[in-house]
């Protein structure tokens, strides 16, 4: 592959008059800046914090003095930016530039620094993620000297990839580069959502279509940028776009999420209130005067059952009433609470629904563990079959290990953690130690083996930096929580770059199978008896305590660590991982 060449990139005062500043930029750059396509990433700060607006043009002096002059009679941002007397603006040129490629630079560019911490908003209001063209095989590298050098330049706006790569909200982002899968899948959404919105009889029955994917398979990513994508729309003027004026709403029922999609609602200027909790959204919009959209990621959490802050009896179905279409990504292996719970029948009636409307579609690819096929069927066996398998050689370098201790175990994920290589790693259990109650002598609820002890999630005090602001980071993200064990609760929908995964009591090995036992979980929520439509009291233990262990198993992306508390159990997966074979 022949050497790429360095970008180009001047950075200039943002300014009525431009020409001056255009004077500076050097002879021999004057073609990749004047003459070629360019990108350019306009800033001003705001509260200690930066605003941006990234964009592409092939001719950067008409480009500004359109934004100038006309774009801040017709948008607010626009307007702003004029007449701010502290705007800089970054001009990047390079000699493999050409129209396709400036936008896939463009919208990587959003993708980055809506995940930055220091940008409060990214005034964009687009996503321009391209398909195959001819210089497509160029972008990364591209796009990785652009972002080196900006570092140089401005390491506040631009910190390392890794940084940012780690971040929560740019795993959730919209613009990420949708799979052929996922894009057909959202060109049937919208269809579907044109269809009914655009019918404005009253009678009209309500849609329900039904995402199904297996953990790891880009359902938030795609509810995230169907959702963008149905915000910008509705913000054009009546006749530029058949969505023009429609209202969405993206609901999610797990805390830890919720924090991560309002992050990215309001970089990206989204009001808060098209945010929310299923509950709030049921309890402050009406049947009479429905809204035209829901989106409800991680649908699976929503609640079957009537609690003290709900009083109906199945959200999804008042959802259905209060919304003209409802759009849910659902996957019933990773249900996690009898209040969670779906009646076979209800269940049914809800998938035949669907797919008698042609509104039923599944996820078939796996997107979050890069690993070989047969480690991922490996983890699978575990699950599924609860069968465990010799370890495989992984071909691709996925890291899978059964560790003696659970001490080993802590150490190998701080250091992986600590390398600026590698990041964000964690360890989780799954629950079975107390929470509740009295808590143990150096004033936590602690996992504890032995002689070996870390607390629970959600305890230890967290580090006061001026830098760091805690109500947009999930619980992974901020940095005390390395010393923390997690759980489902607060890791569920998130990715690890290695995850420590340790196997508590209610999961044992008898009779050459992985067995569930309730009576050693502490989880009240999974092992309660659940009130069925017909009054009968029935417990769904097992189900959900293997559900458990698939959420905690398949956070991962490079790698997985292993230890068992129960001694079996511990001792067959030590064997098989000395029968390690080759995985081809």
């Amino acid at each position: 592959m022949e050497r790429i060449a360095n970008p180009v990139i001047y950075e200039l005062k943002y300014e009525n008059k431009m020409e001056p500043h255009y004077e500076g930029v050097q002879e021999t750059h004057e073609k990749l800046i004047f003459n070629y396509p360019t990108v350019y990433i306009v800033h001003h700060p705001e509260k200690e914090k930066f605003c941006v607006y990234i964009g592409e043009t092939t001719d950067i002096r008409r480009r500004t003095e359109q934004h100038l002059k006309q774009g801040s009679k017709k948008r607010k941002d626009w307007e702003k930016l004029s007449r701010r007397d502290d705007a800089n603006m970054f001009v990047i040129g390079h000699e493999l530039f050409n129209k396709s490629l400036t936008l896939d630079i463009e919208n990587k560019l959003m993708h980055y620094l809506s995940s930055v911490e220091a940008v409060q908003e990214v005034y964009n209001r687009r996503t321009n993620e391209q398909n195959e063209y001819y210089t497509s095989d160029q972008m990364e590298p591209i796009f990785s000297k652009i972002w080196g050098e900006l570092h140089r330049k401005n390491n506040i706006i631009f910190p390392t990839r890794r940084r940012i790569e780690d971040a929560a909200v740019f795993k959730a982002s919209p613009f990420h580069k949708l799979t052929q899968e996922q894009l057909q899948t959202k060109d049937r959404i919208m269809l579907k959502i044109f269809e009914n919105v655009a019918n404005t009889r009253k009678d009209t029955p309500h849609q329900l279509i039904m995402v199904n994917g297996e953990a790891g398979s880009g359902k938030t990513v795609l509810m995230s940028n169907l959702f963008y994508e149905l915000f910008q729309e509705s913000e054009k003027e009546q006749g530029e776009s058949i969505f023009s004026g429609i209202s969405t709403y993206l609901l999610v029922n797990h805390e830890q999420q919720l924090t991560v999609y309002k992050e990215i609602a309001k970089k990206l200027g989204i009001k808060e209130q098209y945010v929310q909790k299923p509950t709030s959204f049921i309890n402050n919009h009406s049947s009479e005067n429905p809204v035209d959209v829901v989106i409800v990621d991680e649908a699976h959490l929503l609640w079957t059952q009537g609690k003290q802050s709900y009083r109906g009896k199945n959200q999804l179905d008042d959802l259905l009433e209060k919304a003209k279409v409802v759009v849910i990504v659902f996957d019933e292996n990773q249900i996690l609470s009898t209040e969670q719970i779906w009646e076979d029948e209800l269940l049914d009636k809800y998938k035949g629904m669907c797919q008698n409307e042609n509104n039923y579609i599944e996820l078939k690819n796996q997107m979050r563990i890069h690993s070989s096929k047969e480690t991922v069927k490996w983890i699978r066996n575990i699950i599924d079959l609860q069968e465990v398998g010799p370890i495989p050689h992984d071909e691709l370098g996925y890291d899978l290990r059964i560790f003696e201790t659970p001490k080993e175990l802590e150490k190998a994920i701080v250091e992986k953690n600590d390398n600026e290589n590698i990041g964000l790693s964690r360890i989780v259990a799954t629950f079975d130690w107390e929470y509740s109650g009295n808590k143990k002598e150096d004033g936590y609820w602690d996992v504890s083996i032995g002689d070996w002890k870390m607390p629970w999630n959600l305890q230890l005090p967290k580090v006061k930096k001026k830098s760091i602001n805690y109500k947009s980071l999930a619980w992974a993200e901020q940095p005390q929580t390395i010393a923390e064990v997690g759980s489902t609760f607060t890791i569920q929908g998130f990715d690890l770059n290695y995850v420590g995964v340790i196997i508590g009591p209610s999961v044992v090995f008898r009779d050459g199978k992985i067995q569930f036992v309730p009576e050693n979980s502490k989880n009240e929520k999974a092992v309660r008896n659940r009130t069925l439509s017909d009054g009968r009291k029935e417990k769904f233990g097992e189900r959900l305590l293997k559900n458990e262990l698939n959420v905690l198993l398949t956070r991962g992306v490079k790698g997985l660590y292993i230890y068992a508390v129960d001694p079996a159990l511990q001792e067959e997966l030590m064997r098989r991982q000395g029968e390690k074979i080759n995985g081809k």
